[in-house]
């Protein structure tokens, strides 16, 4: 019997952020695989502006009341950031194929770095560093990234989530022998998700016997 949890997130999405202290509970207690799928939320070409980060502020509050996790102030941001999450996607990607066992810390690293210290981990140069610190070699990653194989495994993770019909983040997924079983499309709270996951994984014993 093959199974395993297949997560679709996207590092820059905040309720990715609020739903993360699951997803570190569910890997660390290593009672099935977590496989990470990038979603691509967004692929802004502008600069946010002031109407766009007061909205931003409404949402990461949002986040933050429902979830408890820390966030900075949207105005910790770079004057000229712009919001697009497609390269932190691409270091999902490249960490995935070259460790799939460090992809989830590279991700934490990513989120805690945006999240609650403002860093622009849309610059190539903050990925590689944050790659670094969780046990990747930083040129070993940084050619990876840039290789067009990362961009195509990125673009058939957006491609088999679209096929699938999912359209909000974070969603996770159980995978036993192929068959595909929802236990959360958007934030849910821990005690749900952990309610489900265990009748998944009861159900699973129970065919092994």
């Amino acid at each position: 019997m093959s199974q395993r949890l297949i997560y679709v997130m996207d590092p820059m999405c905040s309720w990715c952020w609020g739903f993360a202290p699951l997803i570190e509970q569910i890997v660390q207690a290593n009672d099935v695989p977590v496989h990470l799928v990038a979603g691509g939320l967004r692929a802004a070409r502008e600069p946010l502006d002031s109407s766009a980060r007061a909205a931003l502020h409404e949402h990461w509050t949002a986040v933050a009341d429902a979830s408890g996790q820390p966030f900075t102030s949207v105005d910790a941001l770079p004057a000229d950031f712009c919001y697009t999450t497609t390269p932190a996607c691409r270091a999902l990607v490249t960490a995935r194929g070259l460790d799939a066992k460090k992809a989830w810390p590279l991700v934490q690293a990513m989120q805690a770095a945006f999240y609650t210290r403002a860093e622009d981990i849309t610059d190539t140069s903050n990925l590689v560093a944050l790659a670094e610190s969780v046990g990747y070699k930083a040129q070993r990653f940084a050619a990876a990234y840039d290789a067009e194989d990362s961009l195509a495994g990125l673009a058939s993770d957006i491609s088999w989530v679209r096929d699938l019909g999912i359209s909000g983040f974070p969603t996770l997924l159980a995978e036993r022998d192929g068959l595909l079983a929802l236990l959360a499309n958007g934030y849910q709270t821990p005690d749900a998700v952990q309610e489900l996951l265990g009748r998944w994984l009861a159900a699973g014993a129970q065919q092994a016997v």
